[in-house]
């Protein structure tokens, strides 16, 4: 029988790597078009107990390769005290790079993410390498938190146990690597959406008032994917809206929409929108006289209403107006 499919004119099937690729080999051939049910032939049931035996065998291959990589970064560094020299200590500095990047790949696959933690590789990089004096593992390890607890719960739990919020927000808040924020930020963001605790957590920490300040920073993707987060978190837990208007967020987004145009401000307005869209205390903080908003929108509206880029930017401004502006007097409606 050919393994490739009718008549042998299909590429031969090759053994899922793991135990991802082997559901999805059989989610697609539980796609296929049925067929009479007949006995499995010895042949077929060969070719899927071998696949069984590499998908297992493929799943224990990068177990060991984790484990590799965590005993390579559980070394101390060694440093100019114990005579290594500065080729010796770029040399270490590779491998330990080499080894984060290794374990972020790996940890795509779920049930890695999660055998990581096992392996206690979220401690290692919560309690050594979130602080660590080089920018490149600092950012790699921030970004292998992140990695691992995507859509995880069990290695989110870990994550926030170990103190990781904590430690990301402030690497947002204050590190001087432009890639070490970008990267915390993504961490944290991956520890907070979806996940009640790291909420928690998150608002504990003054998160937002951290957040306000990344907005604020001159690092444009650091900015937008912060306008992003706000405005996801917005949309998910209305109930901040209180919280956020209090701390004067109204006001500062205004002002950043103020600032040189950008595709910056698509982000900002989408966020101002979820704040002010069934929220009448954020409507009438928008219709303060001394923000000018109205005005604002109005030009903005005339600046970029034939540029297709910017047409999410428009719909945002345009929705603005017709939530704080539109119906309010006659004098306030925005000609068309």
């Amino acid at each position: 029988m050919a393994e490739g499919g009718t008549g042998g004119n299909q590429p031969p099937r090759e053994h899922p790597r793991n135990l991802q690729g082997l559901l999805q080999m059989a989610v697609t051939a539980g796609n296929a078009e049925p067929a009479p049910v007949e006995p499995m032939s010895d042949e077929r049931r060969q070719w899927l107990q071998e696949a069984m035996v590499e998908a297992f065998r493929g799943q224990q291959d990068e177990i060991e390769q984790m484990k590799e990589c965590l005993q390579m970064l559980e070394v101390e560094t060694p440093g100019a005290e114990c005579g290594e020299s500065s080729e010796e200590a770029r040399s270490d500095l590779r491998q330990r790079e080499g080894a984060l990047d290794c374990l972020a790949e790996l940890c795509e696959n779920l049930d890695n993410a999660s055998d990581f933690c096992k392996l206690d590789g979220m401690r290692l990089l919560a309690h050594r390498y979130l602080e660590h004096e080089e920018a490149g593992l600092r950012w790699r390890a921030a970004h292998l938190v992140g990695t691992c607890a995507q859509n995880v719960p069990k290695v989110q739990e870990q994550a926030l146990a170990l103190g990781c919020m904590r430690k990301l927000l402030r690497l947002l808040d204050h590190d001087l690597s432009e890639a070490v924020r970008i990267k915390a930020l993504f961490a944290v963001s991956c520890l907070v959406r979806a996940q009640e605790a790291g909420l928690l957590q998150f608002l504990r920490l003054d998160g937002f008032s951290v957040l306000m300040r990344a907005m604020q920073s001159s690092i444009q993707k650091l900015k937008v994917k912060s306008a992003f987060l706000l405005q996801s978190l917005l949309i998910s837990h209305p109930e901040q809206k209180e919280t956020l208007c209090s701390m004067g967020m109204v006001q500062q987004l205004v002002a950043l929409a103020r600032s040189e145009h950008s595709t910056f401000h698509e982000h900002v307005l989408g966020a101002l929108c979820s704040l002010v869209t069934d929220f009448p205390q954020g409507v009438r903080e928008c219709q303060e006289p001394e923000l000018a908003l109205e005005d604002l929108l109005k030009e903005r509206c005339q600046l970029i209403k034939d540029q297709e880029e910017f047409q999410e930017e428009l719909e945002f401004c345009e929705t603005l107006l017709r939530l704080c502006f539109y119906n309010q007097s006659d004098e306030n409606s925005m000609d068309r």
